[in-house]
């Protein structure tokens, strides 16, 4: 029986897909997936489902997603202006004050 495994990498995040193992029941599913799946990799948690149980639904049986414009969603569509020449100015001058103390630490031992 193969059993598709989902891997939760820290608490609270969401589980991914990670691969499948071959098992006759659930305890040796769980436990060949925590060897293959789990071991390598920082793993919170694994989830082993029969692949028999994943329903699927694809674009031939249905439609998904809106058919309208919805683009004003996203805050990437958004125009902003670029940051005030006086802004530019002083992140310049900090970059190079950082620079000019880091050479004089380095020039008086590293101290």
């Amino acid at each position: 029986m193969i059993w598709e495994v989902f891997r939760q990498e820290k608490s609270g995040d969401y589980h991914k897909h990670c691969g499948n193992v071959h098992a006759p029941d659930r305890e040796m599913a769980l436990l060949f997936a925590e060897i293959q799946h789990g071991r390598r990799k920082p793993t919170n948690s694994l989830w082993v489902t029969p692949q028999k149980e994943i329903g699927e639904v694809d674009t031939e049986d249905a439609a998904f997603g809106g058919t309208t414009d919805k683009s004003y969603r996203w805050a990437m569509t958004y125009n902003f202006e670029a940051a005030a020449s006086e802004v530019e100015e002083s992140e310049s001058e900090q970059v190079t004050a950082d620079r000019e103390r880091k050479a004089q630490i380095e020039k008086a031992g590293g101290n």
